[in-house]
């Protein structure tokens, strides 16, 4: 077997290990390698294209493909490059896996992940993205800080969620709608389940995908990358207010409200600018300290970053990085400075609170066992290998945890600023009493009801879309 079939085999295996499936499965919208997608290690292409620095410049889709494939050759030991599917016009949604284990799951350890360009004339982001990634390859020998955040973290980096858009999409073009939408004329950011109302917008590839992708990997915290505004801005974006309570700017409360300010925070005062609060033209909103609630800017439905939170326990905020939605390339050096430290620090926050694992008396996993902190109405689950990570400020808290056929636990723990608190949590088997069935977990709370139709709902919609046109 010749050196470039050995290469290809390694990395399709590895490919599946990414995505969490065993042999005999495969992720669904996930694109199986094929032998465009593999290179060879040693091909000229890969090794011209990672030679060159990458230039602070705007990157076409078949660029952005070139480059991620020749860092993956070139880092082995600290990339995998992964497709999770395909837009509307078949481009792959790239991701680019940064570890210092890039191929497996770490256990005990945390996935984090940013997506870029889900609005594709929003274009900042998905450069930012690329030089995150040349960042953290080459910082890795020399920045402490960088080791420690490779070797015990897997990051997950989407350059593009909608490559359709950005196609269609003209530099310098800073308040324009045109390409913010996917192939279909969708808005993939009204385009996920919404806990609050009822969403009827047909479910695009790219959301699909997505959707897909965070069930398979239970990702701690997550960034969504926009432009046009600057401030970062956190759930909830929904609100389940009457239509009038809504559109006056009324704050949604998450459960951890808390936890999404502190790091909303983070995000704004490692930024350069973003902390000032400083509107982005004269007569815009300010936002003190460069953060909001989502609803309190303006409300939406079938937004991303309240799916990841509701679905699957994923903290994500929404980061507006630039005024300008597609400003001039050669502001790109500026833009880069100005978020570097807060993209870093931002992900090391996986690492705060509390994490551990739930066993069985026997010491194997629970998986999908629920986890909840007393008086946070939003329930967590363990992953296969009985893994939980839940994000809390310093304080004192109890632990709810249950399982199918087991004994409630309570446990009272306490989190400190300076580590992450290990909390290791052992559920016992339910016996039967008189024949009756096993202890099951309550049913989780329930949704509250759909807006109601007629004409309030006509005038949300309309509503709606001119508040989605107008601020992005």
């Amino acid at each position: 077997m010749d050196r470039y079939k050995k290469v290809k085999i390694y990395k399709t295996f590895l490919f599946l290990t990414i995505l969490g499936t065993t042999s005999g499965q495969f992720a669904k919208g996930a694109s199986f390698p094929t032998d465009d997608d593999v290179p060879m290690v040693t091909g000229e292409v890969e090794r011209r294209e990672d030679d060159q620095e990458l230039q602070f410049k705007y990157h076409d889709h078949e660029e952005i493909t070139r480059y991620l494939r020749a860092v993956s050759a070139r880092y082995p030991a600290l990339t995998a490059l992964y497709s999770i599917g395909k837009s509307v016009q078949g481009r792959d949604l790239w991701v680019m896996v940064v570890s210092a284990s890039p191929y497996e799951h770490m256990i005990g350890k945390p996935d984090v992940k940013y997506v870029a360009n889900i609005h594709g004339n929003e274009a900042v982001g998905r450069e930012l993205l690329l030089h995150l990634i040349q960042y953290l390859v080459t910082s890795y020998d020399t920045d402490s800080y960088i080791k420690w955040l490779l070797d015990n973290t897997r990051i997950h980096l989407m350059p593009s969620m909608n490559p359709d858009g950005f196609l269609i999409s003209r530099e310098g073009q800073c308040d324009t709608i045109h390409g913010r939408h996917n192939a279909r004329r969708y808005d993939l950011n009204r385009n996920f389940p919404d806990f609050f109302k009822a969403n009827t917008k047909q479910p695009q590839p790219e959301t699909d995908a997505v959707k897909e992708w965070i069930s398979k990997i239970q990702f701690v915290v997550s960034g969504s990358l926009h432009g046009g505004a600057l401030v970062a801005s956190y759930p909830f974006d929904n609100t389940p207010s009457a239509i009038f309570q809504s559109y006056a700017h009324t704050p949604s409360i998450a459960p951890d409200d808390d936890v999404f300010r502190h790091l909303a925070l983070v995000y704004s005062n490692n930024h350069a600018k973003m902390s000032r609060g400083v509107s982005c033209k004269s007569g815009s909103q300010r936002f003190d300290n460069g953060i909001t609630n989502g609803a309190a800017w303006y409300p939406l439905t079938g937004g991303m970053q309240d799916y990841n939170y509701l679905w699957h326990g994923c903290m994500e905020i929404t980061l507006e990085i630039s005024c300008c939605k597609y400003p001039p390339a050669h502001e790109l050096p500026k833009y880069w400075q100005d978020n570097k430290q807060s993209l870093i620090k931002y992900l090391a926050e996986a690492h705060r609170g509390a994490h551990g694992f739930v066993m069985d008396e026997n010491g194997n996993p629970v998986e999908r066992a629920s986890v909840r902190v007393k008086g946070r109405d939003v329930t967590y689950h363990t992953t296969k290998y009985g893994e939980f990570w839940r994000i809390l400020l310093p304080g004192t808290y109890r632990l709810e945890v249950s399982g199918e056929g087991y004994l409630p636990q309570e446990v009272e723990f306490f989190v400190i600023d300076s580590h992450p608190t290990l909390l290791n949590v052992t559920l016992h088997s339910a016996k039967r009493i008189d024949g009756g069935p096993y202890y099951r977990p309550g049913p989780p709370p329930p949704r509250p009801p759909p807006a109601p139709a007629g004409i309030f709902s006509t005038i949300t919609k309309s509503i709606n879309s001119f508040v989605t046109n107008l601020l992005g």
